[in-house]
């Protein structure tokens, strides 16, 4: 979004600079983010003129097909809509210029279980319409198994994984070794495919990549680990034994 300058490195979007080229850039982005504000003494009719204004390709037919989805007062101030509704309005406002990219960072914060997935099966829904392509940011691995293709977890600035949603069911698993099981961590972390070990006082748990089967016949022939059994993990699971097998 060209929101903050890079400590190092660059940053390219459709090939440009988002800090140069910013208009260039966010005319073809849509964004919506948890703590995002729209001016709360314009009403939604207000915010939508001065859309109308900054992007040619505003699409009207798909801003009042939003509007009667959400249900959404247009002669309401912003900042007199629930939490709920301003979302919507954010994503009304992201969308209706039918962007390339749409930047969606923690979007469903704070909103309620229901709110959540209706604001989730619209964004979903036109980007099965318009083919665009979905960066979407979340600490809530349901809405990310929902929604996503492709997933990059991040933690302490790096990238863990970065693979198809799909490779990550397939390709990880969870191995459990009865706690107290002498040289557990070392006898784990010594086998080239575990991620990380995390040492609790029902069990030893380390992740692998690699399915449960596989898993289960390699540590059958390790020494050591032969008492391990092996099961296919979430990725909230996935997500909680890589940060704390790294604390």
């Amino acid at each position: 979004m060209g929101m903050l300058e890079p400590q190092a490195g660059s940053v390219r979007v459709f090939g440009m600079d988002p800090r140069r080229e910013a208009v260039a850039v966010k005319s073809r982005i849509g964004f919506v983010s948890e703590d995002q504000a729209l001016p709360g003494f314009l009403t939604l009719d207000g915010v939508m003129d001065l859309h109308r204004g900054l992007f040619p390709d505003w699409d009207e037919d798909c801003a009042q097909r939003l509007i009667g989805r959400f249900q959404l007062p247009t002669d309401r101030r912003i900042g007199k809509l629930s939490k709920g509704q301003a979302r919507q309005a954010a994503l009304l406002c992201a969308v209706s210029h039918r962007p390339d990219l749409l930047v969606l960072d923690e979007p469903a914060g704070g909103l309620d279980p229901h709110a959540r997935r209706e604001f989730l099966e619209t964004s979903i829904q036109l980007l099965n319409e318009a083919g665009t392509t979905i960066l979407f940011s979340s600490h809530h691995m349901t809405d990310v198994e929902r929604m996503a293709s492709r997933l990059l977890m991040l933690h302490d600035g790096q990238v863990w994984i970065d693979s198809d949603l799909d490779a990550i069911r397939e390709g990880y698993c969870l191995a459990l070794l009865p706690a107290g099981t002498p040289d557990a961590r070392r006898l784990l972390l010594g086998h080239g495919r575990c991620l990380c070990v995390r040492e609790r006082p029902d069990a030893v748990r380390a992740v692998f990549e690699m399915g449960a089967e596989e898993c289960r016949a390699a540590l059958a022939d390790a020494p050591g680990l032969e008492g391990a059994s092996c099961r296919p993990l979430s990725l909230e699971d996935m997500f909680i034994e890589l940060v704390g097998g790294a604390s």
